[in-house]
């Protein structure tokens, strides 16, 4: 039973890797504790947004990945 994390972007820079697969259930503050310190601290900022199950968050604190979901970190984006 696993969710896996897929990184994109420079998270991905940031977590040295493309994914990263934990326990099920996931919730916010287990992808805290399962991601970098440094990397927890950037997908705290508002400008990060998070997916799980194809879907983006309006609130990334109510995350619930179950069994076999993808939880996908999407990096600020810049635009000009």
């Amino acid at each position: 039973m696993a969710v896996r994390i897929v990184f994109l972007g420079p998270l991905r820079d940031a977590a040295g890797s493309e994914s990263l697969e934990v326990s099920a259930p996931l919730d916010w503050e287990g992808l805290l504790a399962a991601v970098a310190p440094e990397l927890a601290g950037q997908l705290q900022s508002s400008r990060v947004h998070v997916a799980c199950a194809g879907e983006v968050l309006a609130d990334k604190t109510a995350l619930m990945a179950r069994d076999g979901e993808e939880v996908a970190l999407l990096p600020p984006v810049s635009g000009g």
